[in-house]
């Protein structure tokens, strides 16, 4: 565990390197103990892969007082469970139209495009961090026979709902933008809208799982193949 200044009422908690469900434990189990500890002195609270960015107010404590309360309280058991999130289950309508990097995932990993769909819905995913774009939620990990790195050209337009491999990670992208994962996929649920609250469906710390649906279906739930 390291903690160090990132700002001017801010500091950053490192709890480890790697992406995986017991760096996230440990995440989550800090993020209830900063939580309980700095109560109305807690501005907000950004979680990530193995670090949380925490954000106190200035005016009513420092960075020396806080540093020294989070290592007390971080060095003991903390006497609130982390929450252990939601579960959130996502529609996907995978297909060779929505998924065009299917065959070739299937390729390389010597496996059937429907052994590649199976492996992907099969499995229960834990948001490890929030980034890239407003709702795009990291997603680990896919089985280790359909991870596989980014595009070495990300194309310049990825549609909104497609869902995506990246190494061992998996997305859906929350809005057309660019992008370099592999598409397996696509969700017609929105991953983001400002107007709603919370704007997002998912946050940092559920699990999530992705249901196959069919064409009709995926148009039915308001799903866009454009």
């Amino acid at each position: 565990m390291k903690l160090q200044v990132a700002g001017e009422n801010s500091l950053i908690l490192y709890l480890g390197k790697d992406a995986d469900e017991a760096t996230s434990a440990r995440v989550q189990a800090a993020v209830a103990t900063i939580e309980m500890t700095l109560g109305d002195r807690l501005l907000d609270l950004v979680p990530s892969y193995a670090s949380i960015l925490i954000l106190f107010d200035l005016q009513s404590v420092d960075h020396m007082t806080v540093m020294k309360t989070l290592h007390k309280a971080l060095a003991e058991p903390t006497t609130r469970a982390a929450g252990k999130g939601r579960t959130i289950t996502l529609p996907v309508y995978y297909s060779r139209e929505t998924g065009i990097d299917l065959e070739p995932l299937a390729a390389r990993a010597s496996l059937s495009v429907e052994q590649v769909i199976e492996l992907h819905a099969n499995t229960g995913y834990r948001v490890f961090a929030i980034g890239f774009a407003p709702g795009f939620a990291y997603l680990g990990q896919v089985d280790p026979r359909i991870a596989a790195p980014r595009l070495r050209t990300p194309r310049q337009r990825v549609p909104r709902g497609s869902v995506a491999i990246a190494d061992r990670q998996t997305a859906v992208y929350p809005s057309e933008s660019p992008g370099g994962w592999n598409l397996v996929g696509r969700c017609p649920v929105s991953l983001f809208n400002p107007a709603q609250d919370p704007a997002m469906p998912i946050a940092v710390g559920d699990e999530v799982y992705f249901e196959p649906i069919s064409r009709a279906q995926f148009l039915s739930l308001g799903g866009d193949l454009g």
